[in-house]
């Protein structure tokens, strides 16, 4: 199995279990999230509780939940939303930083590339929810959520350039 870290800060953000789509020129993965219910098993032992003098409702209250696959398996962290300024300084400081990690042939296309990137998520930035790593740094890559016209489960953005492979 891979595992994607955030280079900059080390958090996991995605794994190879979650396909990605390319695009914005590589710039951009596009991966398909889904929302799952947690909590509230129901476990069904033989037992009937009215004739043995039991309650329906004897047993353990569990609470069901929905979360979204991704978020819930890399602990993300959502923030609040940025307006366009804000977004454009973050982006400014997320090139400034990342870029010097890059190697030297991944820096020039990065370099080249990320301007479509960035105006890509600025079309959609009413749209997009943001979410960091479980270390909840600010200086890392962002991940980027919004719904696919009317689509009932979330698609997430993330910068393929600012993570690293790691077996597990």
């Amino acid at each position: 199995m891979l595992v994607y870290q955030d280079i900059l800060t080390g958090d996991e953000l995605l794994s190879d279990s979650f396909p990605y789509k390319e695009i914005e020129n590589g710039m951009l993965w596009e991966v398909e999230g889904k929302w799952v219910v947690q909590g509230a098993v129901t476990v069904d032992i033989g037992a009937n509780p009215s004739a043995e003098g039991g309650d329906e409702d004897e047993g353990v209250d569990d609470q069901a939940i929905k979360v979204v696959d991704i978020v819930d398996t890399f602990r993300l962290q959502e923030q609040p939303a940025f307006d366009k300024k804000q977004f454009v300084t973050y982006m400014k400081r997320y090139i400034k930083n990342l870029a010097p990690k890059l190697e030297a042939a991944k820096q020039e296309t990065f370099k080249k590339n990320i301007e479509g990137a960035t105006k890509f998520l600025l079309a959609k930035l009413k749209d997009l929810q943001f979410f960091v790593g479980e270390s909840m740094h600010d200086d890392g890559s962002l991940v980027f959520a919004y719904y696919k016209d009317g689509a009932t489960n979330p698609t997430f953005l993330y910068f393929p350039y600012g993570l690293k492979e790691v077996k597990c």
